[in-house]
């Protein structure tokens, strides 16, 4: 599927939905490599060390940029995105409300 065939099946709040659900837990997809590269490198540094301690495996994963809202705040400006989008509202079973 490409994207322009997705976003012609996507509504504008599933579309924030993800966009927020991926700023929490980082990145979808291929970008999850990032652990299991760290591991990797941190293996083969490791192993060049000699008597040096080793290096942490958190020195190799990169560090994703955190959300500075709370999880109520981020929903509140979901919501006024697809207001200002002319969305419909959904309920939603686990909302923060």
């Amino acid at each position: 599927m490409t994207v322009k065939e997705l976003l012609a099946r996507i509504d504008s709040s599933e579309l924030v939905e993800w966009q927020i659900y991926e700023r929490m837990t980082g990145p979808l997809g291929a970008g999850r490599h990032d652990y299991l590269t760290a591991m990797v490198t941190s293996a083969v540094v490791n192993s060049q060390r000699g008597k040096k301690p080793p290096v942490a495996l958190k020195k190799f994963v990169p560090q994703w940029e955190r959300p500075t809202l709370t999880p109520a705040e981020m929903f509140a400006r979901i919501r006024e995105i697809n207001n200002a989008l002319g969305g419909i509202e959904r309920p939603i079973e686990d909302g923060f409300d």
